[in-house]
């Protein structure tokens, strides 16, 4: 059975459509008791569904931050790579706003992926921080489609993306799409220990593009919060370094395609 057959079969039952599409749709991740309350259902049913929606590739599963005593909540999410088949926004909807706000305002597409970043962090925190910074950007990149695995040595990171969600995109408008990410990739780790570098982009066909890493301070409190947590003209500030800073785009050469 293919994904698509098994997301079908999953999305087969009104109910767990009904949840699907309530996590889909609201503005962050929702746990348990929150969608028991909106469907009407006893917990342990909910989370029997919650775990076929996950089994089939259409959520993930990530846990809250602790509070006091007891397990921390389990919090859901719709799966990046699956949006876009079953009539919510995917990873091409939201590329298309992006590349649409780098003509509309005219600014680079690393300024708008720094943006976009914000706005993820103000609207899907997504999982609790992890207090380092190079694993919460990579579990970052991991929502938003790229299939990452870090690499690690001594005050370095490198971390490999193995897919490519916006494959045909890339393929057409390699330097302006995978700019955005470096830029989404840097406002991803703004006001923690760590540097974007460099972004070695690879064919998109094949994915393994190349995010470089440094750590500024291994000491550092991590995770994308902590940008968030800053507040007055310091976090302008150092936005307004970070957008004047350069950083590295590399494009490997593609192969000869048969024409």
């Amino acid at each position: 059975m293919t994904s698509i057959q098994r997301q079908a079969q999953a999305l087969g039952e009104p109910t767990r459509y009904a949840i699907y599409t309530a996590i889909a749709e609201a503005v962050g991740p929702l746990g348990v008791a929150e969608l028991a309350d909106r469907m009407g259902l006893h917990p342990n049913a909910i989370r029997q569904h919650l775990a076929r929606l996950v089994e089939a590739g259409l959520i993930v599963e990530s846990t809250a931050t602790p509070s006091g005593r007891g397990r921390p909540r389990l919090l859901y999410a719709p799966d990046p790579n699956g949006r876009d088949r079953w009539g919510h926004d995917g990873p091409y909807e939201e590329l298309s706003r992006l590349l649409a706000e780098v003509v509309a305002t005219g600014d680079r597409p690393d300024e708008v992926g720094r943006r976009a970043a914000a706005r993820l962090r103000a609207t899907d925190p997504g999982p609790a921080p992890s207090g380092d910074a190079v694993d919460d950007v990579t579990r970052a990149m991991a929502r938003q489609g790229f299939d990452p695995v870090t690499r690690r040595d001594g005050d370095r990171a490198e971390v490999v993306l193995r897919s490519c969600p916006f494959e045909s995109a890339a393929t057409t408008a390699r330097e302006a799409v995978c700019t955005l990410h470096l830029g989404l990739a840097d406002g991803l780790v703004a006001g923690t220990g760590v540097t974007v570098d460099e972004l070695v982009a690879h064919d998109p066909t094949t994915a393994g593009c190349r995010l470089r890493l440094e750590v500024d301070d291994p000491d550092a409190p991590g995770g994308p919060d902590a940008h968030s947590a800053r507040g007055g003209s310091d976090a302008h500030v150092d936005a307004d370094r970070r957008a004047a800073t350069p950083r590295r785009l590399t494009l490997r050469r593609l192969p000869a395609r048969p024409r």
